[in-house]
Formats: C-alpha cells, structure tokens, sequence
C-alpha cells in the first residue's frame, strides 16, 4: 500500500508541470493577443486643442456637456464662409474639402492635450531656443534656398510623425503593426515610419542621429512604454514654426500605449528638453480606431509649387 502511495505521489509530481501547460500556454497566448489588439489603423484626429484655452486654465477637463457644447464651437469654427463679393480673399490653401478636423473631444474629455504644467500650456522656450527659432523663422521668410524653409516643406518632418505625435488638420492616420520584438508605427505623414524596438538592445551610439530618434519599448502589462533619444537637431524650431512641432538633440521622450477598449487607444508622453524648454510637460490623447486604408501621402509629386516660389524670388533680386 505505502509503495503504491509513493508511485501515485511521484506519478503527480511529474505529471503536474504538464498539466499546467495548457493554463502557462493560454496566458501567454493571451498576452500576446492582448498586445496584437495595437494592430491596425488609428486616427487621432480631435477638437480637442494642444494647449488650453486661457479662459479655460483652471480647468483640466469638461462635463459630458460642455464637451458637446465645446465640439459645437468647434465645428461652427471650422466651417469655410463663402467670400465676401466685392472682395479679394486671395486663392488660399487648402479648404475644408481636404481638411479632416476632429469633430469630437478626446474621449478622456480633457481640455487640452497638454496636461502638465496644471496650466496646460507647453512651458516657455530657453533664450537660446527662442533665439535660434527667431532666426529660422526669419530666414522662412527671405526663403532664399529650400533649406531655409519649413521642415514639413522639405517633406523632412511633420508633427503627427513626431514623435511626439500630435493630430492635424488633415492625414491624422497611423498604421500599428508587431512582431515578436518589434512595434511599427507607420504615420500618413511624411510617409515616415518608425520602429519601436522590443528585443531588449541599448540606445544606438549618441553619434548616431536621425529625425525621429532611436525607440526602445517594453511591456508592463498591458501598457507599451517606449523611451526614446538620439533626436537630431530638429532644424532648431522649437514650437509651430514653419508648421511643425520641433526639438533638438537634447530630446528625451517617454512614451505609453495603452487600449481604453478595443477601438480607442490611450497616448500619452512626456517630453525632457533642457536646451529647447524651461521645464519638462506632458501629454494626453485618445485615438480611435479606423477602418481605413491609409493612402500613399506624395509629399512632393508634381510641386510644382516649390520651385516656382524660389524661381520668383531669385527673380526679385537686384
């Protein structure tokens, strides 16, 4: 009796790892799944503002209704007036027909993407930052080589590429894909894409930089949290000039990915840039998934556009 006893105890033993497979096997099946929900086409297009309005400062988030009431504004707002006769308007840019303004708040209903400073308004730009941006904003103007124009004009860099990634008023698209050690973000504009990757390797060398920097990821459950650094100079913008955000090589960005549910995604970052801003400051905003595809975006196809504004300058000259 007490042999057979031991045969069964022993019997058990061995067997018992094999009965936990299956349960080992599913759970890591199911955070597999669980972080494969990333893939597919998001949009983060929203009325939602990059800073808070100053009427609104003290004032982090909306109710339910003034969310709609905000998103009314909004709309009103962006709605293209017929021209005046009488009056010459100019040709423009683009109208509202190319435009893809977001229409709803993000779904956390803050007032601003910004969330910290409290304010939530990006933090002043250093003397030197503001000093450098002042001098290509003057050249943008002279614009006497391509050089001197904006970075999203040489098709170089855009903001909804970021990183970080902040929405527009139109292409606010991306595609997500993974692999086992990696998370792809391809962004409509400038066709740029970038590889977040997940197989544990270091920073590259600090003599190795490029636009979008070098992105290193890992999962903490359900949250992907990607550090990022080896910005380059970024053309010294710091802020909106020329159309796009702007950094330079002192940018450290922390960012985090997570699924509210499964058609909005959570983005949040945290941008640490000593030599561009007074202080570091954080940001929120909620993507809705999209059913796409995401189109071929030509930044410069038949421009026609750029070399006739540089062969009308050169003709200005004396």
């Amino acid at each position: 009796m007490r042999l057979a006893l031991q045969r069964t105890l022993t019997l058990v033993r061995l067997l018992a790892p094999l009965m936990l497979l299956p349960a080992l096997v599913a759970g890591q099946s199911a955070r597999r799944d669980a972080h494969a929900a990333f893939d597919g086409i998001w949009n983060s297009a929203t009325a939602t503002p990059l800073e808070r309005p100053r009427e609104l400062s003290d004032k982090p988030f909306f109710t339910p209704e003034e969310a709609a009431a905000w998103e009314r504004q909004v709309v009103d707002s962006n709605e293209e007036r017929a021209p005046q006769a009488g009056k010459n308007t100019g040709t423009g840019t683009y109208n509202t027909v190319y435009r893809e303004f977001g229409t709803r708040t993000v779904r956390t209903l803050r007032t601003s993407i910004v969330i910290d400073p409290p304010d939530g308004r990006i933090p002043a730009l250093t003397p030197v930052a503001a000093e450098i941006k002042r001098r290509r904003v003057e050249a943008m103007r002279s614009g006497q080589s391509a050089e001197d124009l904006g970075l999203q004009d040489q098709c170089l860099a855009f903001a909804t590429a970021g990183p970080p990634m902040l929405p527009y008023s139109y292409n606010s698209n991306y595609q997500i894909m993974q692999t086992k050690d990696a998370f792809v973000i391809h962004a409509e504009m400038i066709h740029d894409t970038r590889i977040v990757h997940l197989d544990g390797r270091s920073h590259l060398p600090a003599g190795i930089r490029s636009w979008l920097g070098d992105s290193i990821g890992r999962w903490e459950g359900d949250t992907l949290i990607v550090d990022t650094a080896n910005f380059n100079d970024g053309g010294g913008f710091y802020g909106d000039a020329g159309g796009n955000f702007g950094w330079d090589r002192n940018l450290h960005l922390v960012e985090r990915f997570r699924l509210l549910d499964a058609d909005t995604l959570l983005y949040r970052f945290d941008v640490d840039d000593p030599t561009a801003f007074t202080k570091p400051w954080k940001g929120e905003l909620t993507m809705a998934r999209s059913t796409g595809p995401i189109y071929e975006y030509a930044c410069h196809e038949a421009n026609y556009s750029l070399v006739n504004l540089l062969r009308g300058y050169r003709a200005s000259e004396p």
